[in-house]
């Protein structure tokens, strides 16, 4: 099986972007409204400062009671997360989000951001993919 490149995944090429400044509020609303688990924080010139998820709106603003409306994202941005170039393959995105425990990875190119994938983007085969070559890794072990 050919391993996928992510510009081939990438279902919104226009991800969803806010500046700095904006608040936790405003990022809930836009990711409730484009239907995604993340606001990529960025600032003029579309350069990554940083990401926000669901799981972050849960663990840093519900868990420590901010207020949302008045909470800026780069109070609880998650600054210089992982990203890939958009022809990384599949299986090494996956892989990054399994060692690192999480469910979104920025694509840049050029510095600047080109889109979002998911851990839901990819198909089956790639899971099991994965979860192939982890077992072929324990039983080196």
């Amino acid at each position: 099986m050919r391993d996928r490149p992510l510009a081939d995944l990438v279902h919104r090429h226009d991800p969803v972007t806010l500046p700095p400044d904006a608040t936790v509020q405003e990022a809930c609303r836009e990711m409730r409204a484009h239907r995604v688990g993340c606001v990529v924080v960025t600032d003029a010139a579309k350069r990554l400062l940083g990401i926000f998820t669901g799981r972050d709106a849960v663990c840093r603003i519900g868990a420590d009671c901010l207020p949302p409306a008045s909470t800026r994202l780069d109070q609880v941005m998650t600054r210089h997360p992982v990203t890939l170039p958009p022809g990384a393959g599949a299986l090494e995105a996956l892989r990054l989000m399994q060692d690192g425990g999480f469910r979104h990875i920025p694509l840049v190119q050029d510095g600047v951001v080109v889109g979002v994938v998911s851990r839901g983007d990819f198909r089956a085969m790639e899971h099991a993919r994965l979860n192939e070559e982890n077992g072929l890794w324990e039983t080196l072990r």
